[in-house]
């Protein structure tokens, strides 16, 4: 009897963790800025933004975590021919991501260059009208040397035959694009409002190992996904800042939603030195339309001049097996904003 294909038991592997959404997400979806938007490109007070993420999820239930990692650097130059008046800029950047489940070697990896234009809606550059698009090209790869199949199995001596299985290159890469728009009102010392929408995988790319034989063409395509954001920034008095936020993202079948919360507190603004505080849910509905809670998340972030240091931890409030074990996940983000002034919070931090 024929054994089931390798890309089956890669699909029941990473399913806790894929099934509910295909792409990589974060909980600290501000902290990583180009992966949420790419109108965010260059969306603050400053000249440049180095940032870093890495998410470890699922180590209580595999032998290794499923990893994801994300590095950026964008930048902010005021377009010039608009006007002395104008606050009018350019955000371009460039982001580097990669998931990886260690037990088999699994590897989704992308670089991408990121374009905004940032229109200022007020002469005091504090009211933004911005658009951004992103291309890139996304690679897989997948080491078949720890995947073992049926008829590889001896009853006394254990994975010692080879397999007659038909298995295809373990290495292919694809053309992504991107776009996103993000309206920010911040005001200072005043409410403010931040929304965005963004559109990820246009052109619904293959994201399959095989394709079929006679036609060539790709077995199952990539959805596109969207997303939709929003957030406002309350000042409580001078030293206390509440920011309740939403984020819902569609792909495909799949839907996943975060609300909750952050509070900032202004420890010493001589040196920019505020703790960040936050809690949200995360319920998701799956391919059978059902939904869930997914997950809490819990968050603290230092600030300090221009560093930024964010941890967060999901607690699965799903069990994903009949050990009644849960999946978690831990965050954390770093951050470096070049040439910031802090006055302007043209988006959210974490």
């Amino acid at each position: 009897m024929r054994t089931m294909p390798f890309w089956i038991y890669v699909v029941l592997l990473l399913q806790p963790f894929v099934g509910r959404g295909q792409d990589q997400h974060f909980s600290q979806f501000y902290a990583s800025a180009l992966t949420l938007n790419p109108a965010l490109s260059g969306a603050f007070d400053g000249g440049y933004r180095l940032s870093t993420i890495y998410r470890d999820q699922g180590r209580g239930i595999l032998g290794s975590p499923y990893a994801t990692f994300s590095g950026a650097v964008d930048l902010r130059f005021a377009a010039q021919g608009t006007g002395k008046s104008s606050k009018d800029a350019f955000g371009a950047g460039v982001i580097f991501y990669s998931d990886r489940s260690a037990d088999i070697n699994f590897y989704t990896n992308q670089i991408a260059l990121a374009g905004a234009f940032h229109k200022s809606l007020s002469r005091k550059g504090d009211h933004f009208l911005s658009a951004g698009f992103q291309i890139g090209i996304s690679q897989r790869n997948i080491n078949y040397e720890n995947i073992t199949f049926n008829d590889q199995f001896h009853i006394r001596d254990g994975y010692v035959y080879g397999t007659q299985e038909v298995l295809p290159e373990n290495n292919f890469a694809i053309v992504d694009m991107a776009t996103g728009i993000h309206y920010a009102y911040a005001p200072k010392r005043q409410p403010g409002i931040y929304a965005g929408f963004s559109s990820y995988h246009l052109l619904e790319p293959n994201f399959s190992f095989y394709r079929e034989a006679a036609s060539g063409e790709a077995v199952e395509k990539l959805h596109r996904k969207y997303s939709a954001h929003a957030g406002l920034l309350l000042p409580l008095n001078n030293f206390l800042q509440f920011s309740p936020r939403a984020l819902v993202y569609m792909q495909g079948p799949h839907l996943a939603a975060n609300a909750g919360a952050n509070l900032r507190m202004l420890v010493n603004d001589t040196k920019g030195y505020a703790l960040h505080v936050g809690g949200w849910l995360r319920p998701v509905k799956n391919s059978d339309q059902n939904f869930s809670l997914d997950a809490a998340v819990a968050l603290f972030g230092i600030e300090y001049s221009n560093f930024l240091i964010g941890m967060s931890y999901d607690l699965g409030l799903s069990s994903l097996n009949t050990s009644g074990r849960r999946n978690a996940a831990f965050e954390i983000s770093i951050a470096f904003l070049g040439n910031y002034s802090n006055e302007t919070i043209l988006c959210p931090k974490f």
